[in-house]
């Protein structure tokens, strides 16, 4: 990497910078978002991920630690305090005994969407800013 110093200009920087803010400033409003539905943006998340499979609805809580980037023993103990308010519900899976799967319940479906809804502007923008990225532009 150390080879590549030299090569990286000035305006590949700026893109970079501003790139990084915007994805923080999504970030950030996210959190602020999930606070104000009464939620952790770890459970906003959590339950994002059980209807992030297709064909399905609900993630086993290795795909959601995956998704997460957490260990799966931490992830446990986020299903627990959703499962404590009544945003989850864990089931053991038909097929593999081992493995536990995470569904979303009403509660739960209800923030998600609200905080979906909320979602969609902010969204747009920083795909607008990864595209320009991706093409060159700042």
């Amino acid at each position: 990497m150390a080879s590549q110093r030299g090569s990286v200009g000035k305006q590949h920087l700026e893109a970079l910078s501003d790139f990084r803010f915007r994805l923080r400033s999504f970030l950030r409003f996210s959190e602020d978002a999930a606070r104000a539905e009464g939620i952790t943006v770890l459970q906003y998340q959590l339950m994002l991920h059980t209807q992030g499979f297709p064909g399905r609805e609900w993630a086993t809580v290795s795909e959601i630690a995956e998704r997460l980037q957490a260990q799966p023993h931490g992830v446990v103990a986020l299903v627990s305090r959703c499962e404590e308010a009544g945003l989850v519900k864990r089931k053991p899976s038909s097929t593999d005994r081992r493995q536990v799967e995470v569904h979303l319940l009403a509660a739960g479906r209800k923030k998600l969407e609200q905080l979906a809804v909320l979602h969609e502007d902010q969204v747009a923008q920083l795909a607008e800013v990864v595209s320009l990225a991706s093409r060159g532009g700042a």
